[in-house]
């Protein structure tokens, strides 16, 4: 391994950024960044756990709906998040143009416990062919 020089690191990303905007994609694209540290184990040591706090808002505009119980679409309304209780998605039917519409209205989903077993049978087979992202599970019985 050798050590490379943050000037060489930028110039790349530069490259890559420039690149992609030279070529128009019908996606997101990604950048993966991966560091080896020297004389390292992560599986024996852990000193390198947390977060990182970006420097400014990846999606400042992110939509966010809670599919819950009458407690978590409560909860979410309080704090002015969007909201589905089990009675709006069965109201869906498993229409598969109303489950497209939803997947992309919003950014991402957040689901309770008790509800997110029950998504792909309230919405059936189109959910992931709609491109509805995974909500992922709220188990606190708040959510702020």
């Amino acid at each position: 391994m050798s050590k490379l020089q943050s000037d060489a690191v930028r110039e790349a990303i530069s490259g890559i950024m420039t690149d992609s905007k030279d070529k128009n994609r019908k996606f997101v694209e990604t950048i993966e960044l991966q560091i080896g540290l020297k004389n390292y184990d992560p599986q024996k040591d852990k000193r390198f756990s947390g977060s990182v706090k970006l420097p400014h808002i990846p999606r400042p505009k992110m939509k966010i709906c809670m599919l819950g119980d009458a407690q978590h679409v409560e909860e979410a309304e309080k704090i002015g998040l969007e909201s589905m209780d089990v009675e709006a998605l069965k109201k869906l039917n498993k229409n598969k143009k109303l489950v497209k519409k939803l997947a992309k209205k919003y950014h991402a989903f957040l689901a309770s416990e008790a509800v997110i077993k029950q998504i792909p049978r309230l919405l059936g087979p189109g959910l992931n062919k709609a491109g509805m992202k995974v909500p992922n599970t709220c188990l606190s019985p708040r959510i702020s």
